[in-house]
């Protein structure tokens, strides 16, 4: 990805993919990104799990959450994550992206208590780090970029931005009739300098009577989001919104393919933003 230019990568916190509790890991993370100008960004754990060889996949579903209706459960996310942040001490991660919830957490007064705590809680623990703390809308309720203007300003996170991926917001539009640019322009409007970074990624959007919103993760242009359409939308937003391209992995695919891929999508968004300017 940095020899195609990227100059912020994130790191899943996902045991399988980056060992966070396993020191020479983290030593090597730490000497990679100390060696190459590229900024570090964190995206929290989603599955808890006591083995670094737990058998995972996309095809999993997560088993981390951080507003979970037991208290245990919230008890061990919050653990679990806290885990993960504490490599900041050796990494220089700027930020670290929250879920809030899972696939279709509901939206109601238990959710805004547990997603404040959290919040608040990990909030104190990342701020000696040096570390932002970034939510991610999700595909449910409680994590819309309306709900989570909510929660940012009750909760009074002047500090505390939003990592706004556009897949989720595709999945998260009406089957029926979904918006060109996939609810990208109406989403910056309401969370406007909320914004600090933006995950890229395709899908085949939200199917007839919600039967199915498969998170594919493809790579911008293999699923039917109008990637014309989101630049466009994105034209606003300040040069430091950083836009992360989050694809599922194909182990069989080489890194120069996946090099030869990024570089291509950077291309054809710098166009795009020309073309935007222009206007």
């Amino acid at each position: 990805m940095a020899a195609a230019g990227a100059r912020t990568i994130e790191i899943a916190a996902a045991r399988h993919h980056f060992d966070y509790t396993d020191a020479p890991a983290v030593r090597e993370m730490a000497a990679w990104f100390r060696s190459n100008n590229v900024r570090a960004v964190l995206h929290q754990p989603v599955y808890l799990s006591d083995r670094a060889d737990a058998q995972w996949s996309r095809h999993v579903e997560p088993n981390l959450n951080l507003i979970a209706n037991e208290k245990s459960h919230r008890i061990k996310a919050m653990d679990e994550v806290k885990r993960a942040l504490e490599c900041a001490e050796q990494v220089p991660f700027s930020d670290a992206v929250l879920h809030l919830g899972s696939k279709d957490t509901a939206w109601n007064e238990a959710v805004i208590e547990y997603s404040m705590t959290a919040i608040e809680h990990l909030k104190a623990f990342a701020g000696p780090l040096q570390m932002r703390l970034l939510l991610e809308n999700l595909q449910n309720e409680a994590t819309t970029p309306d709900h989570l203007l909510y929660i940012l300003r009750i909760g009074h996170f002047d500090s505390v931005g939003v990592s706004l991926d556009v897949g989720h917001l595709h999945l998260m539009q009406p089957a029926a009739e979904p918006p060109e640019d996939s609810g990208v322009a109406t989403a910056i409007e309401i969370l406007g300098e909320r914004i600090a970074q933006m995950h890229i990624h395709d899908n085949h959007g939200p199917l007839a009577h919600n039967v199915d919103r498969k998170d594919e993760h493809l790579w911008p242009g293999e699923g039917s989001i109008d990637w014309n359409a989101v630049r466009a939308a994105m034209a606003g937003l300040p040069e430091s919104v950083s836009a992360v391209i989050e694809v599922a992995g194909d182990r069989d695919e080489s890194a120069e393919a996946i090099s030869a891929k990024a570089s291509a999508f950077f291309e054809q968004q710098e166009r795009l933003a020309d073309q935007v300017d222009s206007r």
